[in-house]
């Protein structure tokens, strides 16, 4: 007989004068969210006046806030309470990847602030560190899925996908530092583990996008704090997209003229095809979305749920127009970038809000509640 994830239970509630509860990993998803805010406008295939300049505002702004919740988390010392729930333990992805976006933004827009050489060395720091936290991620938590938390048949959900994507993403971000390593097998090394990493966390985002989907179809539609999580599948797929094309860019300095020509293909071919995946994915989890806001969608810290995710199609949909001088991408890359920007306003607005009042309910409670 399966047993109902303890997950399922309603938390007990918070008085005033009680300790404050630890914070849940998944706040982390606001770094990654703003975070890519930034970034994506550094990949646009068309720029506006005054563009490049916001978005170093805004990734300082990541940066400061990833400082914040680091020390916050280091101090909670909260690691063992929040693997053993079933639902928290899923948002430890977002530490990870939450480094790797910043480090990321440092050497595409950071350098300008503190020179390339420092914007370097950061880099190279943030991705080492969300690379390990990401791998251990990945390895971890789908091991303390099969022996320790156990699942009702309709449990799955988009933050199964959280472990598994952050190689995805130093695949990504790691293609960046590739020209900047020293040639030779060092360099080599990096480019090919980055593909390693990116084959990983696809094949398993893959795997769980099918969980996922046979959880949407033979059980109720998802409710509440649990809706944003599906647009989750949207970033797995958007990352790829991006990894394929910046792991190609970055080919010809590591790999001989034939494989590197062969990763220009696969990063032109492949991603269109897994670029229209995404856009299913994107319509299937807009329709939801919209249902449950008729209905009423509660804040809850998934909500950076919708940023981080539209933001990796963004960055797809730009690679795949400067490799093609597409209008079919040019220009939606344009039109989502916009629309991530307000995406992002509203929901960092919701957030500030909750930080000052407090009053907004946990995200473990809200999803708890949205699957009783």
């Amino acid at each position: 007989m399966i047993r109902r994830s303890s997950s399922t239970r309603p938390l007990p509630p918070t008085t005033p004068g009680t300790a404050r509860p630890p914070l849940s990993p998944s706040w982390f998803a606001a770094v990654m969210g703003t975070g890519i805010v930034a970034n994506a406008a550094a990949t646009l295939p068309r720029s506006l006046p005054g563009l490049g300049t916001a978005a170093t505002v805004v990734w300082a702004g990541a940066a400061l806030l990833l400082l914040v919740l680091a020390v916050r988390c280091l101090r909670d010392r909260a690691l063992r309470t929040h693997a053993a729930d079933p639902v928290i333990a899923q948002f430890f992805g977002a530490p990870p990847m939450a480094l790797l976006t910043v480090g990321a933004g440092t050497l595409l827009l950071g350098r300008k602030v503190i020179g390339f050489d420092a914007a370097l060395d950061v880099d190279r720091v943030l991705w080492s560190l969300g690379t390990v936290l990401g791998l251990a991620t990945a390895c971890a938590v789908p091991y303390l899925m099969i022996t320790r938390h156990r699942f009702a048949p309709d449990a799955a959900f988009g933050g199964w996908l959280m472990p598994i994507v952050p190689p995805m993403v130093s695949a990504a971000t790691g293609a960046l530092l590739v020209p900047h390593t020293p040639p030779g097998q060092l360099r080599l090394a990096l480019l090919l583990g980055c593909y390693a990493m990116l084959g990983l966390g696809l094949v398993a985002a893959l795997l769980v996008l099918t969980m996922l989907y046979g959880r949407l179809v033979h059980h109720d539609a998802p409710t509440g704090a649990m809706v944003p999580t599906v647009w989750i599948g949207l970033g797995a797929l958007g990352q790829a997209v991006t990894a394929l094309a910046a792991l190609a860019t970055a080919a010809p300095s590591a790999l001989p003229a034939l494989y590197a020509r062969g990763a220009e293909a696969l990063a032109l071919l492949g991603g269109v095809l897994v670029w229209g995946f995404a856009l299913l994915w994107l319509a299937l989890a807009t329709a939801l979305t919209a249902r449950t806001i008729r209905a009423g969608l509660p804040f809850a810290p998934t909500w950076w749920s919708f940023i981080f995710p539209f933001g990796a199609l963004v960055t797809a949909t730009s690679t795949l127009a400067a490799r093609t001088d597409s209008a079919l991408f040019v220009w939606p890359a344009v039109v989502f970038y916009a629309l991530l920007v307000l995406a992002w306003i509203v929901v960092a607005g919701r957030s500030l809000r909750h930080a000052t009042t407090r009053t907004a309910p946990s995200a473990p409670r809200e999803l708890s509640n949205s699957r009783g």
